[in-house]
Formats: structure tokens, C-alpha cells, sequence
């Protein structure tokens, strides 16, 4: 039986806490703000918060559900991590044995993206089936953590796994929301929601313009940090296990102008000469680990994809001193593997992730609170609104290659108007280990979207949507669900 839990997963770095100097709060001190009247700029029937994975998909379902919808975003383009975080990774979408679970606006995405040249993926025929030419490729490029898995006889089989050019991705997202007929609002920054009772009538804004205020019959929080949660009477969790996944944040940067062809030559002539550059740059204080870019019109481009420890990763104290030292080091390793490494001698840092890749944090208890057991589940939930591919858990996966997400743990308790749409959904830390990533966001996103278009249509509550209405909807538009 093929044991690839524990290696399918690098060594993560332990959180660093001893090493940052911490200001924190002020003990005792406060100002008192003036009362003020916050001007309405807008009275919508969808609220979305974020515009990440979860957040597009979102504002696509609800507006293509026939809701009023505004999308508000923090940066200046959509995507999150999968684009402004450099995450152009969308792994795990079908499982072990080649079946597609994830499809819907996911799969749209890439589809739209494939047609402009601008994703790469195995092809159809390949997924779950041990093409060696396949697994040599995804194995040379470093990206077996993503593509390459055992199945039951040993063998190692190719996994469904997207990879997009980023920037593309910004423009085919920003396409997707607007010919939906939702509304884009950029630079602006979700400061709080309005809340009347228990019950969220909109949200409170920062940008260029000053305050401004949105008012909406449903809100979503997209934002994958659940920052609206903090102001709302719901019950919110964000213990993280040291040394795991979801316990680190990404720093993320490609490398440009590499003749991988003069590397690999010497890397096959002179391997231990190779083995013993990587110790020389590691002892100068840099990283010369790397993946090769899989994109074809981006020939001689790599990616790193540094993972850093961290329990706090919305304290900006601890941001701040993640992205310095980051940027120190990958500055420093690019300076190494171009004075050391063959092929590197023209290179030169083409691009850094503009936003951390956050992995983990605050998390719902919700109406249904999802738990390591839920991942061993066979049967599906009466209110099943994704099936996700369960690759990743050795053993475990082989006997249950698939895992249910009901609706309820979209839904935060004790609050009304209210629906998650990203990492923030309703689950446990180990839960949340290995189904928090863009694909899955995506799939809370249109199962949001469409419930709040529901909701808005029906005049209830999202709690009292009907599940048979926000199934078709959810089939209607490509998601792939239990019969």
C-alpha cells in the first residue's frame, strides 16, 4: 500500500515568534473617535467582500443568479493568491483514480484561461493513469507535491492540476465578474460591517475617498481572513498546529532569463559538482531551491515558493517582519544561484508576489463545524454543495478518494445575512490542512453566490434557503455534485 501522507508535504518551518520584536498594543490606552454621518454609496442585493478565489465566484454566481451585486477589493485587481500572491497553482481537481469532482466556475476559469494560452495542464486522458513521460516531466520541474501521486499498486499516477499565468488571470477574472453583470469596486478597504441586532445590513469602507458606506440584503465575507467576523456575535476559532500547512505564509517569486537547458546539461554531467553548489549557496545564506515554470510561452522563467512558519498572519507586525526578510533572502539567493548556479547567469527577478501568500487563520463555527473524522465520510450531507478530491492523507485517500462540504458550514451561527466564501468556512485545524486551497475557495464562492441570489429572490434568510433551489442552481452552472 503507497505511504505518501507525510512526504506528499514538505518539512514545514516552525513558527519564529522568539525572532520578532513585538510592539503590540499599548496597555490602557485609547482615543475616543467623534461621531460622524458615513455617507451611502451604494444599496445592492449581494455584498461581497474580497474579490480572491472565493470572492469572483461569488460575485459571478450571485449576479449571474440575477442579484445586484458589488465585488469590493482591497488591490487593484481581482484573483488573491492565485494572482497577486503568485500561487498560480490550482491543484487536486480530480482524484487518485482520474474522476473530476471540481468543476462549476473552477473549472470554467481554467477552461476560459486554456483558451488564451494561459493555463497548462495534464491532459484528460492522463489524470489518474501512469503516464511515465507525464510523471518525469511534473517530477524534473520540482512539482510532484502537485502532480505526482501512488496509487494502490505503487505506481505513480498523474494528478488534474492547473497551473495560470497570473496576470492573464487578473484580466479573465475581472471579464467573468463584469459579464455577469456584477459591479467591481478596487481600492477599497472592508473596514467593518453594519450590524443591526445579530443580524449584517452592509459594510463600512476606507479608500482615496475617505469613509463610504454599502448597503446590502445579504453580505459575504470573501476576504479568506474572515475579517468581518471579529465585529459580529459569531464564534470564530484560529488555533493552527505548529509545523503544518495551513501554519505558514508564502513568499513567492519568479526568476526570469534561466537557460535551463545549459543547467541541465551540467546538471547531468556533474551531479555531485551540482549537490555541492546547492551547499555553497545554502551556506552563504540562500535558498537555490526552485520550480520550474510550466507555462510554454514563458520559456526560461522559474518559480520559488518559500514557506515561512507563522500562528499570526494577521498581525501585521508579524507581515512585516515575514516580508522583509523574505524579500532579504530571495534577493540574496537570486544573487547566489546567478554568481554559482549554470544557467543562471542572465537571470534576473522578474516578479515578487505584491501579497503574501496567507495560508491560514480565523475560522467559523458555523452551522456545521467540519472535523478531521468528515474527511473519512462516504456518504454525502443532505445539503452537499462541493465534492473535493482527497489526494493528499497517504492511506486514508486511497480508501476515500472524495470529501463532502454541506452548505451549513458556509453559515456562521448566531448571525444572520451573513455567508463565508473562503479559508474562513466552518472547520477544524486539520480539516482546513488540506481543503483550504483556491479550487475549494472557488467552490464556496459559488455556493454562496448563488444562495444569496436565492435568499434575495425569496426574501429569507440564507439559513432558510431551500437546498433543492440551491442545488439546480449550483448544477445549472457546472459544479459536480452527488446524485
Amino acid at each position: 500500500m503507497a505511504k505518501y501522507g507525510a512526504g506528499v508535504h514538505s518539512v514545514y518551518d516552525m513558527p519564529h515568534d522568539q525572532e520578532i520584536s513585538r510592539h503590540g498594543i499599548a496597555p490602557g490606552r485609547t482615543v475616543t473617535e467623534d461621531r460622524r454621518e458615513t455617507p451611502v454609496i451604494r444599496d445592492v442585493d449581494v455584498i461581497v467582500v474580497g474579490g480572491g478565489p472565493g470572492g469572483v465566484a461569488a460575485a459571478t454566481a450571485a449576479a449571474r443568479g440575477g442579484a445586484k451585486t458589488v465585488l469590493i477589493e482591497r488591490y487593484g485587481h481581482l484573483g488573491g493568491m492565485a494572482t497577486g500572491g503568485l500561487v498560480n497553482i490550482i491543484p487536486n481537481l480530480a482524484d487518485i483514480y482520474g474522476r473530476q469532482w471540481l468543476g462549476g466556475f473552477c473549472q470554467e476559469f481554467i477552461s476560459r484561461m486554456k483558451r488564451r494560452g494561459a493555463a497548462d495542464f495534464p491532459p484528460r486522458e492522463s489524470w489518474g493513469a501512469a503516464d511515465e513521460a507525464l510523471v518525469g516531466k511534473y517530477a524534473k520541474a520540482n512539482m510532484g507535491h502537485f502532480y505526482i501521486r501512488e496509487n494502490r499498486e505503487g505506481k505513480k499516477v498523474v494528478l488534474y492540476t492547473a497551473v495560470i499565468d497570473p496576470e492573464v488571470g487578473k484580466d479573465e477574472l475581472a471579464r467573468m465578474v463584469q459579464e455577469a453583470g456584477a459591479e467591481l469596486l478596487l481600492h477599497s478597504w472592508v473596514v467593518a460591517p453594519i450590524v443591526e441586532g445579530n443580524t449584517v445590513r452592509g459594510v463600512l469602507v476606507e479608500s482615496k475617498a475617505g469613509r463610504q458606506a454599502l448597503l446590502g440584503k445579504v453580505v459575504i465575507d470573501a476576504t479568506g481572513d474572515g475579517d468581518l467576523l471579529m465585529n459580529t456575535p459569531t464564534e470564530t476559532v484560529d488555533y493552527m498546529r505548529p509545523g503544518s500547512r495551513i501554519a505558514q505564509f508564502g513568499y513567492v517569486y519568479w526568476i526570469c532569463g534561466v537557460d535551463l537547458d545549459a543547467y541541465d546539461a551540467f546538471a547531468e554531467a556533474n551531479p555531485e559538482e551540482l549537490k555541492n553548489l546547492f551547499g555553497k549557496i545554502m551556506e552563504q545564506g540562500g535558498m537555490p531551491f526552485f520550480c520550474r515554470g510550466l507555462l510554454e510561452h514563458q520559456p526560461g522563467v522559474v518559480w520559488v515558493h518559500r514557506l515561512i512558519g507563522s500562528l499570526h498572519q494577521t498581525d501585521p507586525e508579524e507581515m512585516t517582519y515575514i516580508d522583509v526578510g523574505a524579500r532579504q533572502t530571495a534577493v540574496r539567493s537570486w544573487e547566489l544561484m546567478k554568481q554559482y548556479m549554470p544557467g543562471f547567469a542572465n537571470s534576473f527577478i522578474m516578479l515578487s508576489a505584491p501579497q503574501l501568500g496567507t495560508s491560514g487563520g480565523r475560522r467559523i463555527v458555523g452551522e456545521y463545524y467540519l472535523t478531521e473524522e468528515d474527511m473519512d465520510r462516504d456518504e454525502p450531507y443532505a445539503d452537499t454543495i462541493a465534492v473535493f478530491p482527497d489526494n493528499d492523507r497517504g492511506d486514508a485517500s486511497l480508501e476515500h478518494p472524495k470529501t463532502y462540504v454541506p452548505y451549513r458550514a458556509l453559515l456562521p451561527r448566531d448571525v444572520e445575512g451573513l455567508l463565508v466564501a473562503c479559508r474562513a468556512f466552518s472547520a477544524d485545524h486539520e480539516f482546513s490542512e488540506f481543503f483550504n486551497l483556491i479550487p475549494h475557495c472557488m467552490c464556496f464562492g459559488q455556493a454562496a453566490g448563488a444562495a444569496a441570489a436565492i435568499a434575495v429572490k425569496k426574501g429569507v434568510s440564507p439559513k432558510a434557503v431551500p437546498y433543492e433551489e440551491l442545488k439546480a442552481a449550483l448544477l445549472a452552472g457546472g459544479a459536480i455534485l452527488p446524485e
